[in-house]
């Protein structure tokens, strides 16, 4: 599945759009467990970075495309998302939110998108893990969403109801990076209800 900028834009605002809806479920439930050592507010903290990391690296213009696929981003940043800083940026941009975090989210989304919606998909960045094309970087931002926002819904007891649109470009996502590591098979098996998947296994 290849999606043109507008539909992978559009995928983007849809998860964003639903990361902030599930934030505003939260409450006073900040504190509660949210994923592994996060606590909910932590959770939400890392998952904004998914909308902030839009617009910084967006600021830091690329000289050249290293980095050609949100798949080929996955393999470059499988040995970063190792680094044990990062559950500690998750728990300080959760901090960052200050004393209103569905507020925040808001507010980070909507000028985020406004953002997005000038650009058209061809701009080089900078990111953590090479020069990248925005339409080749927002994907990955997509599945974030997805999958945190998920997490924050199993934090919560909500159903984990991901938007079609960016559920099909995050799913496209697990696709590209099953086959390119040659563990299509056992996903493919506990999709269509085999067996459960072994122990520890993730596309990331």
């Amino acid at each position: 599945m290849i999606l043109s900028w507008d539909e992978s834009r559009r995928a983007f605002i849809e998860a964003a759009e639903w990361f902030v809806h599930m934030a505003a479920l939260v409450g006073d439930r900040w504190n509660e467990p949210g994923l592994g050592e996060w606590d909910v507010r932590d959770l939400v903290g890392h998952t904004s970075r998914s909308l902030l990391t839009v617009e910084m690296y967006l600021a830091r213009p690329a000289l050249a495309v290293e980095v050609a696929s949100a798949a080929d981003y996955y393999r470059v940043a499988r040995a970063i998302a190792a680094d044990p800083t990062i559950a500690a940026r998750g728990r300080e941009a959760g901090a960052a939110l200050g004393a209103d975090p569905a507020a925040a989210v808001a507010q980070i989304a909507e000028r985020v998108f406004a953002l997005v919606n000038t650009q058209d998909g061809t701009e080089l960045m900078t990111t953590i893990a090479g020069g990248m094309r925005l339409g080749d970087y927002l994907p990955t931002r997509t599945f974030e969403m997805a999958v945190h926002t998920a997490d924050l819904a199993m934090a919560l007891g909500v159903p984990p109801q991901v938007p079609a649109v960016a559920a099909a470009q995050a799913l496209h996502i697990v696709a590209d990076l099953a086959i390119a590591d040659g563990r299509a098979g056992p996903l493919l098996l506990a999709a269509t209800g085999r067996p459960g998947l072994p122990a520890g296994f993730s596309v990331l």
